[in-house]
């Protein structure tokens, strides 16, 4: 065998490889919308499929200009918080006979983007699942879920 074949078959055979036969952990990002909550029932059904850990975060965004106003923001987003796990504990309870899957709620702050990449970088996350944006101006602008594909580093799926 020549070096040249020699080296690139090396090279293949130590690639480091972050899943195995499939995802371990599926991260989705919810913030209660609607088109959040429609990607964490996609996420559910991917996770139950692949026997993988679902991981469920909300990032708690920091409003620097309402907490200088005296705004409770902090409590607000607790709050959100709160709610989100309480709709998914009832959920999950609700179809436990039917619908098993291994879930973690985890929250996060900071703005959506790099709260979402913190914390699939935390988790080790294999793939991250997004609701599409439901304000118009993303279109121009871009949304977490574009950004999350441009980094190109994990497998994205955009759920409308």
């Amino acid at each position: 065998m020549s070096d040249s074949l020699a080296t690139v078959t090396d090279q293949q055979t130590h690639r480091f490889e972050r899943g195995t036969d499939g995802p371990r952990v599926i991260l989705v990002g919810v913030d209660g919308s609607d088109s959040s909550l429609r990607a964490g029932a996609y996420a559910a059904g991917l996770a139950r499929r692949q026997r993988a850990l679902l991981a469920i975060v909300y990032v708690q965004p920091v409003l620097a200009a309402g907490a200088a106003l005296g705004v409770p923001v902090a409590e607000t987003t607790d709050a959100i918080a709160e709610d989100l796990v309480a709709q998914i504990r009832q959920a999950m309870e609700q179809s436990k006979d039917t619908f098993d899957v291994r879930w973690e709620f985890h929250t996060f702050r900071g703005d959506p983007y790099n709260g979402l990449v913190a914390a699939a970088d935390e988790l080790k996350a294999d793939a991250v699942v997004v609701g599409a944006s439901e304000q118009a101006g993303h279109r121009i602008v871009g949304s977490v879920a574009v950004r999350l594909v441009k980094a190109g580093r994990w497998p994205v799926t955009v759920v409308p």
